[in-house]
């Protein structure tokens, strides 16, 4: 296997050695592994069947829903559970060590990204000056996007009023958690870009009365939020809204044709 290549922090390249690359890919434990603490491969099987495919996913599920996984009584679903939590370690840790789990160096120009598009405004032609901006294979970058077109959208329009309001948002949390447990699971990022409203409420005294959509519901799924909005000329800008680790601060930028740039004056 060939060295995959990536970008640093300052936008140069730097190689990664394959068996990094596969210390990398190893975020996750597979279910298949709970053969080797002695579960029987066709009880594995039927997790899979049942759409459980890590032992992380396995330990998001209740043992109620798992013995409804038609073959797994009680007493097998038991040492399943049991076998997955040895794998996962699962249980408290100090500081320090969970300090070294965080990742230290951002490996993502090798990785896959999941892009639902809800708007129907992705453009893959644009992917092409950004990766040659950094030196990638614009063909190889594009491969590593899956794309879904999505008409989520339909669902802001359909909504008629408050009477629909709690619906609504029971759906979007529904929604929102999934997408929680997914990057549980497979320890990815999951990035919303959200829009903004009109606040009629806000009073005559705010210059700029908009607040992001979705209410509580989608405020406290999100870990980090960011506002954007449009600077002087070419320039945006991108403040901390809210982060458990960021202070309130503000970030110039530019969008090029080879992507997000330093702004200029």
């Amino acid at each position: 296997m060939a060295p995959s290549r990536h970008a640093d922090e300052g936008g140069q390249l730097q190689l990664m050695e394959p068996d990094r690359v596969e210390e990398e890919e190893e975020c996750f434990e597979s279910i298949d592994k709970l053969i080797s603490q002695g579960i029987n491969a066709g009880d594995v099987k039927k997790l899979q069947d049942a759409g459980i495919y890590t032992c992380n996913g396995l330990m998001m599920h209740t043992k109620k829903s798992l013995t409804g996984i038609k073959g797994l009584s009680e007493a097998k679903v038991d040492k399943i559970c049991e076998a997955a939590e040895k794998l996962l370690s699962q249980g408290f840790m100090t500081g320090s060590d969970l300090l070294l789990k965080l990742p230290i160096h951002m490996h993502g120009g090798n990785g896959k990204v999941a892009y639902i598009d809800t708007e129907g405004t992705f453009r893959p032609e644009r992917i092409v000056p950004i990766a040659e901006r950094f030196g990638m294979d614009a063909n190889a970058v594009l491969d590593n996007i899956i794309y879904a077109h999505s008409v989520i959208a339909l669902f802001r329009v359909d909504f008629s009023g408050r009477g629909e309001l709690a619906e609504r948002q029971q759906k979007l949390a529904q929604m929102l958690s999934r997408l929680t447990k997914i990057a549980e699971e497979f320890n990815v990022a999951v990035y919303i870009t959200n829009q903004v409203i009109a606040d009629p409420g806000g009073g005559m005294f705010i210059t700029d009365p908009k607040k992001p959509a979705g209410g509580h519901v989608l405020a406290h799924a999100a870990t980090i939020r960011l506002m954007l909005r449009k600077g002087k000329g070419e320039q945006r800008v991108c403040k901390i809204f809210d982060a458990p680790n960021l202070p309130e601060g503000e970030a110039v930028f530019q969008v090029t044709q080879g992507g997000i740039m330093d702004a200029k004056d």
